[in-house]
């Protein structure tokens, strides 16, 4: 286990030993969005070091902690592709069957390129339904086109496509 999979278990504890939501975490370290903490707690995403130092005193962790919350992640590892987790395994299962609808559809209305998964924004709200509550989730990501990249440092492939 890295370094940071062992924070995360400690973050994880702590979390569990006082008590907390993400939501309270979120609020504690600077802002009402879960979303961007939780990642970065769960070691997605680099805190600044003020959060850090936040987090620390926080979850009770050691100021040895802080400085690995601020390090650049290796981002999608502690995940099984594909995902066993039935929660996790839904999102896969939405991209199975909507990925191809999604992207016709981004294309259609934008052109050829891709949403942003770094310009991104991203909540989740309970959307009450008298047949069961319902999970919303939004997704926000800046559109980014494929451009043509003709410089002055042209290899083979790029004079292919550069013609």
């Amino acid at each position: 286990m890295t370094a940071r999979e062992q924070l995360t278990e400690k973050v994880l504890a702590a979390k569990r030993k006082l008590g907390l939501k993400w939501s309270t975490i979120a609020v504690a370290l600077g802002t009402s969005s879960p979303i961007i903490y939780t990642a970065a707690l769960l070691g997605q995403f680099p805190l600044t070091a003020a959060e850090a130092e936040k987090a620390v005193a926080l979850l009770e962790l050691d100021e040895t902690d802080a400085v690995l919350l601020t390090e650049s992640p290796s981002r999608g590892t502690g995940i099984t592709m594909p995902p066993t987790d039935p929660l996790i395994y839904r999102f896969y299962e939405l991209v199975q069957n909507y990925g191809t609808t999604w992207k016709a559809l981004i294309e259609e209305e934008f052109g050829d390129g891709i949403m942003s998964a770094i310009d991104f924004n991203m909540s989740i709200a309970r959307q009450s339904d008298p047949k069961g509550d319902r999970v919303k989730i939004e997704m926000s990501g800046k559109f980014l086109p494929f451009k043509r990249f003709c410089g002055k440092a042209r290899s083979i492939v790029s004079n292919l496509l550069c013609v």
